[in-house]
């Protein structure tokens, strides 16, 4: 029983554990300390925590058309992010493979990389929707464009290194080229490319955010938008809870994926 008693109380006293809490308590500390200097717009952590309860407890309400739970606002959004990341990824991983393989094919796509990363990916929606006249193919296009460059990068530089010694052997082994790719350029690289998904993971999630503010409809960002035009500052901040913790949950979710395939501990 002692044994237990103690294994509880180091859990809770572990550097890990404690320092993060109080770096969150001191957040909350410093909201609660602008909140009483701008009480007219902002509300404290307890009146927002009040005002938020219906959507917190009802998260899959459904009152009608365009009054849904924040449940429902979150997994329209997560739905474009995933499709706009699948399909970026379905790209970006070959070209990646491609250019860091093939120095002629690097000369020729690395330029275009270069011009358009940068650009941000707010640019590309006015032009998505040209295309596509609609929000929502719209939104998932531009997360497909967001979840390209780092996805790219990261595994074009893991192909390229690759320690030669493998290749070498790869050769002295007379192994097909295919079968180099699937047996030693495809695992030595996987740690970069996880680390490629894993950014552009959360870049989407971040654009979405942005692009649901800009196109409306139904998904997270919308509801942040909606509810700052009715000057309901309590729910914005838990929108912004929601948020964070959603996008902590996913690059989560993609580090323990990457522990599942290559066997080595996640970094990050």
């Amino acid at each position: 029983m002692k044994a237990k008693k103690n294994k509880f109380l180091n859990f809770f006293t572990n550097s890990n554990f404690l320092l993060p809490i109080i770096g969150f308590v001191g957040v909350i500390a410093l909201w609660w300390i602008i909140a009483l200097f701008r009480g007219e717009m902002m509300p404290t952590p307890p009146e927002a925590l009040a005002k938020n309860l219906d959507f917190i407890l009802n998260p899959f309400y459904r009152r009608g058309p365009g009054d849904l739970g924040l449940g429902w606002l979150l997994l329209a959004s997560l739905r474009r992010v995933l499709i706009g990341f699948l399909l970026g990824a379905i790209v970006a991983i070959p070209v990646g493979f491609l250019i860091g393989m093939n120095h002629t094919a690097w000369q020729i796509i690395n330029p275009i990389i270069q011009v358009f990363k940068p650009v941000s990916p707010l640019v590309w929606l006015p032009i998505a929707l040209a295309i596509f006249n609609s929000a929502e193919p719209s939104a998932i296009f531009v997360i497909f464009i967001t979840s390209l460059w780092s996805t790219i990068m990261n595994t074009a530089e893991g192909v390229m290194n690759i320690p030669k010694e493998y290749l070498e052997v790869a050769d002295v082994l007379e192994m097909p080229r295919w079968k180099q790719l699937f047996k030693v350029v495809l695992p030595a690289s996987l740690p970069y490319i996880f680390t490629g998904l894993r950014i552009s993971l959360g870049i989407a999630w971040l654009v979405i955010v942005a692009v649901e503010m800009l196109t409306g409809g139904v998904g997270i960002g919308f509801f942040v938008w909606d509810e700052w035009n009715r000057l309901n500052v309590s729910s914005v901040f838990l929108a912004v809870f929601v948020i964070g913790l959603t996008g902590l949950i996913l690059d989560y979710a993609l580090a323990q994926l990457q522990v599942m395939i290559t066997h080595r501990p996640a970094r990050g």
